[in-house]
């Protein structure tokens, strides 16, 4: 598992599907490349002083060194967005907030019905 560093690759896995979570935001993206799985964490200066935001990324690493590599698929990108509850969040449940967000984000996306598409082929909000 390799790290990602580049600002060019959070922006691309940025576009990409996410599930939240209590503690963070996991964001996913699929490469077309056959490198091995990579993570970034990023949080922001809104979560607090340069302390608390090492802290809360310091938990999130070791979180994802715990959780099995199985359950992340390979040639995938991911993002965990750290948010200030990283910081009194028990550990064995950030564990399983991560397993959790994991599987969410395997799941294929909802199909929207035809009645919701108009002529154009852009989605108009059920009513």
């Amino acid at each position: 598992m390799d790290r990602l560093r580049q600002r060019a690759d959070f922006l691309a896995v940025a576009n990409g599907a996410r599930a939240n979570s209590t503690a963070f935001v996991l964001q996913g993206l699929r490469r077309d490349d056959d490198g091995p799985i990579r993570v970034g964490f990023t949080v922001t200066k809104k979560n607090g002083t340069a302390t608390e935001r090492n802290r809360i990324r310091r938990r999130l690493r070791e979180v994802v060194k715990r959780v099995d590599v199985i359950s992340m698929r390979p040639h995938h990108d991911y993002v965990l967005v750290g948010r200030r509850d990283a910081l009194t969040r028990d550990f064995a449940t950030m564990l399983d907030d991560l397993r959790s967000a994991l599987r969410r984000l395997d799941r294929p996306a909802p199909k929207v019905p035809d009645k919701a598409r108009n002529p154009n082929g852009m989605t108009r909000p059920l009513r």
